[in-house]
């Protein structure tokens, strides 16, 4: 057993002073390329967790207008500014929009049925609003 199943984070200490020695002998080469292909998995996950509450954020803001907050609105705003952040430091995931939209959207939606109690019949399966409004819509129009 190696550090790497028996301490993940003595692995990862020793393989970069590995790495910042340039000593690819050391290196758990298998081991390093799985958990750098795992970080760019979590940036993935990262966006359609973002966009799951936005969308259901906004589906609750939409569908509920009597019972929206300050609270929702900055959810909203912070959720925006943090999807636009990840997508400036990580460009090459803007292809992989469209899809983490109608991830994040199904997802959305099932967390605005269940904050709501309102019928999940109310939210429909497609999204009523498409990416551009997500991202950018005023409250004006929301």
């Amino acid at each position: 057993m190696n550090d790497y199943d028996r301490d993940f984070y003595a692995w990862t200490q020793t393989q970069s002073a590995h790495l910042r020695r340039r000593d690819p002998q050391q290196l758990d080469w298998d081991n390093l390329a799985e958990e750098i292909e795992a970080m760019g998995r979590q940036e993935r996950k990262e966006l359609i967790n973002r966009l799951r509450v936005l969308l259901g954020h906004l589906l609750k803001w939409h569908y509920q207008p009597q019972r929206r907050s300050h609270s929702w609105e900055a959810t909203i705003a912070v959720q925006r500014d943090d999807i636009a952040d990840l997508l400036r430091d990580n460009p090459s995931l803007k292809p992989f929009l469209p899809q983490a939209f109608a991830d994040g959207y199904k997802k959305g939606r099932l967390l605005a049925i269940v904050e709501t109690n309102l019928p999940a019949k109310t939210f429909p399966t497609e999204p009523p609003f498409d990416l551009d409004y997500v991202l950018t819509a005023s409250f004006d129009e929301a």
